[in-house]
């Protein structure tokens, strides 16, 4: 198993930036591969951004393509989302999720969540 602690949220105006983490326990965080989700007042979770256990692919959502940056450091047991650009719609909770298995966009592939952290956007 692996628990996941996500940070990095807050307050920004329109045009800033945010990195969201999450870090993950367990020796085996190598082994996972990693996504973003989000989820804003009365919405559906959604993806973001999706990374293999290697780090060596990513997939990003068209809403956010070019702007936010998912990454990963294996040997700090941590996954990051730079966030440039922020607009008022990217206001929600962000969810960070791991799975034992490939890299997939697919929300109901992933095994394990955090709690979530909130990012609101001001216009």
């Amino acid at each position: 198993q692996v628990q996941l602690v996500e940070s990095g949220g807050g307050l920004v105006q329109a045009g800033g930036s945010l990195r969201l983490s999450c870090a993950a326990s367990g020796r085996t965080f190598s082994s996972y591969a990693m996504g973003w989700f989000r989820q804003a007042p009365g919405k559906e979770r959604e993806f973001v951004a999706a990374i293999s256990q290697s780090g060596g692919r990513t997939y990003d959502a068209d809403s956010v393509k070019g702007r936010f940056t998912i990454s990963r450091d294996n040997a700090k047991n941590t996954v990051y989302l730079q966030m440039n650009s922020l607009k008022p719609e990217d206001t929600a909770v962000y969810y960070c999720a791991a799975r034992l298995s490939s890299i997939t966009t697919i929300l109901a592939l992933y095994n394990y969540w955090g709690q979530g952290t909130q990012v609101t956007v001001s216009s």
